[in-house]
């Protein structure tokens, strides 16, 4: 395709004519398509009906009735499945309720009112006019940046490359500013352009020098087994930051959110044995313990990580159709035009598509207007404010195929409008 922006002016604005004549056919439809959010479709659901069946039984290996108070920790056998599948010591992992995401922010609220290893409060920080800061790759989950938000952390954004966060800037800033305190990372299949951090990445970030003693890595490894169209290795970063001699540096988080059931799945956080001991301190003021009936339940339907692994196989199996649906559509309708580019991931949830500078509100506007719901323009950034309001985040993971071909020849009508209108625009000035 020849790119659009040396058409001259006037074809320009015959081809803009001939879209909003398709996008005004398109609104007669009065579609309400939904591409917004990351959530599993029905099908992928139907996977994990297993669990909601009667239980095998209600007693632990040492006898424990699991439908009792106690154990704070997580079941021993919960602990040691997914111990397992990830290579992290069972003693080592605290079992939470059904979501990471909760247990991230309870993790940084418990270091901004508590502090940890001795250090002060973080919040301290805060009435002796020195902020809290936070490392946030970019693109990135808007719900990490909502946590920073809601607790007064600031963000500063770091470019996010092919193989992790940029690792000469973020060196330089956690040297340089003990108030840096932190950074997000989601090291595979990243949302939302499905970032794999190479095995440099991970053992730079476990080995670097910080200004602050209590630095910590906030590692959400939400997408660690949810591998579509090719398996890509991590390097297990707690085991680097033990070599490396930073064993309290990093807190791991992982769910079953899109592996089983997103609103009744298990999350986990696991970290050194003394971060650890003094999450569980933390905890014991919150809970008695969390749901151990839901964590067997688990045990009983998946029983060992292999099981879990050919449960993840299914799931692709479900997935992969409309990532290259997704992506097919993209090459054959946008590229060589020049008006958009995008990633092409090898897992997670999600297809990253960046427009022409200043076209990313107009494009989810647009969308919307014709019944195609995404994510706000802005969202993959701190304070929703994408300096080139490019990003948009594609979710396909939820719609039907036919409904997602639809969603698809919609947004890419959306994207050539805007795209179009811009270059006009520019024209004229």
């Amino acid at each position: 395709m020849k790119p659009i922006a040396d058409y001259s002016e006037n074809q320009l604005t015959a081809l803009l004519s001939q879209l909003k004549t398709q996008y005004k056919e398109a609104q007669a439809q009065k579609l309400k398509l939904n591409m917004a959010r990351g959530k599993p479709a029905a099908t992928q659901l139907n996977l994990s009906n297993g669990l909601l069946e009667k239980m095998e039984n209600y007693t632990l290996a040492d006898g424990t009735d699991a439908r009792n108070y106690g154990i704070l920790e997580g079941i021993p056998e919960c602990r040691e499945l997914f111990g397992r599948l990830l290579d992290v010591p069972p003693g080592q992992i605290i079992i939470g309720g059904n979501s990471s995401l909760n247990m991230m922010f309870d993790v940084i609220s418990f270091l901004c009112l508590f502090g940890t290893g001795g250090s002060k409060p973080w919040l301290y920080h805060k009435y002796c006019n020195t902020p809290v800061k936070f490392l946030c790759p970019v693109p990135g989950y808007d719900r990490h940046f909502t946590i920073c938000e809601e607790l007064g952390i600031e963000m500063i954004p770091i470019p996010l490359g092919e193989d992790g966060p940029d690792m000469a800037l973020v060196k330089k800033l956690v040297l340089e500013d003990k108030s840096v305190k932190g950074i997000w990372c989601v090291p595979l299949h990243s949302n939302p352009q499905g970032v794999c951090y190479s095995e440099e990445v991970v053992e730079q970030l476990a080995s670097m020098e910080t200004a602050s003693k209590d630095f910590r890595i906030f590692w959400d490894n939400a997408y660690g087994i949810h591998h579509i169209s090719e398996e890509v290795p991590l390097k297990n970063i707690i085991k680097e930051c033990e070599k490396h001699g930073n064993p309290n540096r990093i807190y791991y988080f992982f769910s079953t959110s899109k592996i089983s059931f997103p609103g009744a799945g298990v999350a986990l956080v696991a970290s050194s044995t003394e971060n650890t001991t003094e999450l569980k301190k933390h905890m014991s003021a919150q809970t008695i313990g969390h749901d151990k009936l839901n964590q067997l339940r688990h045990v009983q339907f998946f029983k060992t990580p292999e099981n879990i692994l050919h449960h993840m196989e299914k799931l692709a199996g479900d997935l992969k159709p409309k990532f290259d649906m997704v992506a097919d559509k993209l090459e054959k309708d946008l590229a060589g035009s020049g008006l958009a580019s995008w990633s092409n991931p090898k897992g997670g949830y999600f297809v990253s598509l960046d427009t022409l500078p200043g076209c990313a509100r107009r494009t989810i506007e647009l969308a919307e207007n014709a019944g195609v719901t995404l994510t706000k323009a802005g969202a993959a950034y701190p304070y929703g404010k994408d300096p080139k309001d490019s990003n948009i985040r594609i979710a396909p993971t939820y719609p039907a195929i036919d409904e997602l071909k639809k969603a698809m020849d919609i947004f890419i009508i959306c994207v050539k409008i805007a795209g179009i209108e811009k270059i006009l625009e520019n024209k004229t000035k």
